[in-house]
């Protein structure tokens, strides 16, 4: 018991240590992850391995239908780089298949071999299980203030864009709706829209996470991670692990009921590949844990950041991590830094505190 006692003892204070420590000089800037148009960078980049390859200039195949997951949470700006997180193509009826038991070993597996990961990610559950319930009327409308930066990719080359500020107002009534809320990005207000291709509307889901679709989900981590690997949209070539992290990744923040953000946390920690990082960084450099996953595949690294005190969810980024035609290791492609949450009764109106003229729309 008291070698048990100690051996957990050095370990917390080998965290401690680590988390004071300096971050390395090449992960100075504040990087990130979500990203939009997946399929156009993957293709370049699959593109560019070919041509290296054969020497000869290949042609790009048409581009499946991209779907937009909390497109307008994200500004336009990054839209070509920002399918790196979510993109892919809208499967209806996507299933697990025979081999859901296998999956499920295999990720409890892989959640043994990262333990310091696994034991983060329990560690922020048991934080966000702490935090009270909100009350969240359908007729309400959930507020977020962020820092965004990203890259813009249409070029060939990541051209990274400047910090700016973001506010968005997201309707709580289940839908389907047409108009979903408002955005302000730098000053600038504009509307919400339905889904590209949800001509009757778009529903609360995957893609509008509203309060009252967060607290439907299983609470029971296998089965959440169940469900996730089944209503994740597949692309052919795309890691499915990957793609159900990225997944989680983007119903992370904002206003959530605390068992399903708990529930959240200890699913990510059952994904196969997700680690740790002691040192990470959201688009303001605010210093945090990060809780990370690598698309080997197409050299890219998506991180989620916590903070060192409270565990509460920082913001996220997302970078290269090889030499690509897009630029070098470590380039930018996307960050967020999470600043205030609220739920108002009207969109485009701030909730008490928050700096600013109100200025109210519709939605």
């Amino acid at each position: 018991m008291n070698d048990r006692h100690a051996s957990g003892k050095r370990h917390d204070d080998r965290d401690e240590i680590a988390r004071l420590l300096p971050a390395p000089a090449d992960w100075d800037l504040p990087r990130e992850r979500h990203l939009r148009h997946k399929d156009l960078l993957m293709r370049h980049i699959d593109r560019h391995q070919a041509e290296t390859a054969t020497g000869t200039p290949t042609t790009t195949p048409a581009a499946p239908p991209v779907r937009r997951p909390r497109l307008l949470l994200r500004p336009a700006l990054f839209a070509p780089a920002a399918a790196l997180a979510l993109a892919g193509a809208l499967t209806a009826g996507a299933v697990l298949g025979g081999n859901g038991g296998a999956r499920g070993d295999a990720a409890r597996h892989a959640a043994g071999d990262m333990r310091p990961a696994a034991a983060l990610l329990h560690r922020i559950s048991d934080a966000a299980a702490d935090h009270g319930a909100p009350t969240v009327r359908d007729d309400q409308f959930v507020y977020t203030r962020e820092k965004v930066r990203g890259a813009d990719v249409t070029s060939g080359r990541a051209v990274v864009g400047p910090l700016q500020d973001r506010e968005t107002w997201m309707a709580q009534r289940p839908g389907p709706l047409h108009r979903l809320g408002l955005m302000r990005t730098d000053g600038e207000t504009l509307p919400i829209n339905a889904e590209l291709g949800d001509t009757k509307g778009t529903p609360a889901g995957l893609s509008r996470p509203t309060y009252r679709w967060l607290a439907s989900l299983p609470t029971d981590p296998d089965k959440l991670l169940a469900y996730l690997y089944a209503k994740t949209p597949a692309t052919a070539g795309r890691e499915r692990d990957q793609a159900v992290f990225e997944q989680i990744g983007g119903l992370l923040g904002g206003v959530m009921p605390p068992r399903t953000a708990a529930a959240l946390y200890q699913a990510a920690a059952r994904i196969p590949g997700v680690d740790r990082s002691p040192r990470a960084r959201d688009a303001i450099g605010r210093q945090g844990l990060g809780i990370v996953r690598d698309d080997k595949r197409y050299g890219v690294r998506t991180e989620w950041v916590f903070d060192t005190e409270d565990y509460s969810f920082l913001g996220s980024r997302s970078y290269l991590t090889r030499n690509t035609s897009y630029g070098k290791a470590g380039t930018l492609l996307s960050s967020t830094a999470e600043l205030a949450h609220a739920v108002v009764d009207k969109a485009g109106v701030r909730p008490a505190g928050e700096a600013g003229t109100d200025r109210s729309g519709t939605a």
